[in-house]
């Protein structure tokens, strides 16, 4: 039979007809199960988060853990070249929510059988619960870039080929509110059937381990917006806190990527089997590091010939031999591509501690940073000289915490470009060499993808309005400072 590979993507690409084979393909609503879905959203999902391909996720350079050696435009907030906006869209957009609206609706249709019956109820609550909760990870995420998105209207091609953006204030209250309604529905007596399991690659059908990464997601939603809503972002933190977070790595949110091609992760996909050398150690961090004899320098970088770190000004590009390598993670195959994990949600309840409850705010920043040294292999000594050296000050929680989950979010570029909008920590400043339209300042939101601008215009221009203008300096709703 021909095979057939094809993408419609038309303004938001809300969403795709991604078909081969008409009879194999699982990407195809009408020959697949929903555990083919949502391994391949998963998938997405992940690549998306931990890929450092300029073409789709520059974080780690803005956040100036890397630079560039040659093509330089993205370390100085060039975007528009590669079209990076119109890619990111189409990864969340088109490959992780419009197949997980394909497996919602392939649930929802399904008819039991005589042996799945008695159980089904609960095992369909389960299902949807787990595509809600991935849809409304993937929703805050793409809030968080943008501002302002089509929400209401989204992933829904045939009757929004135009769809507009709501506001974003609008779509974290209700992120929270389905985020509650999962965790509600999450019941641990049952399981999800043996094809939606066998494609769950995060937690295997896991619904303890789902509760658990739901409350962190809850957690994270509560103080993504502690300045522009405060009593929401209480309320709904510490009952996150309260109902139960991460408590260790064995919570964590990962996909396993495999060694052989196409599933290896792509880190290593870009650093070592592309067979380039486009990426070095960036110098804020690394000085950073060297300043406080960080223990985990060892595993974010490799030495110069003569043991030193030494990262390249950010902006300029340079020989990849004259400067320090990303670590081996990075050039390994198999390394998990990470969704969310213990230690990020250490640092949101240091943060949570700071803000509500200060007499656990120490501990609680001890904590995070433990983590994280031990995370990338370090020991608890290390932990507690580093500590020593590195107290948490309650009169500037800010700087200490945002500092700190700085260096910690090494690998989760816009988790840190999160905490760096939010905390206004660590002080970053723009190359001199950055594009006109940053205004000397390092991007606080990504533009609008210019297939917006063509093919939907008059949302476009309605969400560029409301928000205060289509520009890397408009600040994200809750980005108060």
């Amino acid at each position: 039979m021909k095979r057939i590979i094809a993408m419609l993507t038309i303004g938001l690409s809300m969403t795709a007809c991604v078909s081969e084979d008409i009879n194999t393909d699982p990407n195809t609503a009408y020959t697949t199960v929903p555990g083919s879905l949502i391994n391949y959203a998963q998938k997405e999902l992940s690549d998306y988060v931990n890929t450092p391909s300029v073409n789709e996720n520059n974080f780690r350079l803005t956040m100036q853990y890397w630079q560039e050696t040659i093509y330089v435009n993205e370390s100085n907030y060039d975007f528009t070249n590669r079209n990076v906006s119109n890619t990111i869209f189409v990864d969340n957009y088109v490959n992780v929510l419009n197949n997980l609206g394909k497996a919602r609706a392939l649930i929802l249709a399904y008819t039991p059988t005589t042996a799945e019956a008695p159980t089904w109820d609960v095992n369909k609550k389960n299902q949807l619960a787990i595509i809600d909760i991935t849809e409304v990870y993937t929703y805050q995420m793409l809030v968080d870039t943008f501002g302002n998105i089509p929400y209401t209207q989204a992933a829904n091609l045939s009757a929004y080929p135009l769809p507009k953006y709501d506001d974003a204030a609008t779509i974290y209250q209700d992120l929270i509110a389905r985020i509650n309604a999962d965790i509600a529905n999450l019941d641990v007596s049952g399981t999800g059937y043996a094809t939606f399991s066998a494609g769950d690659k995060i937690y295997a059908g896991n619904i303890a381990k789902w509760k658990v990464f739901a409350n962190s997601l809850k957690l994270k939603l509560g103080i993504a917006i502690a300045d522009a809503n405060p009593a929401l972002a209480q309320t709904t933190a510490q009952a996150a806190i309260a109902a139960g977070v991460m408590a260790s790595p064995a919570d964590n949110a990962q996909f396993q990527y495999l060694a052989p091609s196409p599933n290896y992760n792509p880190l290593y996909e870009n650093l070592r089997a592309s067979g380039r050398n486009d990426f070095i150690a960036g110098k804020t961090l690394v000085d950073f590091m060297n300043t406080k004899s960080d223990p985990r320098i060892s595993k974010y970088y490799t030495p110069l010939a003569d043991g030193t770190y030494v990262g390249q000004v950010i902006g300029q590009g340079g020989a990849f031999n004259s400067f320090s390598h990303i670590g081996a993670f990075a050039y390994t195959a198999t390394t998990p591509g990470v969704i969310l994990n213990y230690t990020e949600v250490a640092f949101y309840i240091a943060e949570a501690n700071a803000r509500w409850n200060t007499a656990a705010a120490a501990t609680s920043y001890n904590t995070a940073v433990t983590a994280s040294i031990l995370e990338w292999g370090g020991t608890a000594l290390q932990a507690t000289t580093y500590l020593a050296a590195n107290p948490f000050d309650l009169t500037n929680w800010k700087k200490s915490i945002g500092e700190q989950a700085w260096v910690a979010l090494f690998n989760q570029g816009m988790t840190s470009w999160n905490f760096y909008r939010r905390l206004d920590f660590p002080v970053l400043t723009a190359p001199a060499s950055a594009i006109t339209n940053a205004g000397g300042k390092v991007p606080v939101r990504m533009a609008y993808p210019v297939l917006e601008q063509q093919v939907n215009n008059t949302n476009w221009k309605a969400a560029s309005d409301a928000i205060g203008g289509d520009l890397l300096t408009t600040k994200i709703f809750w980005d108060k400072f």
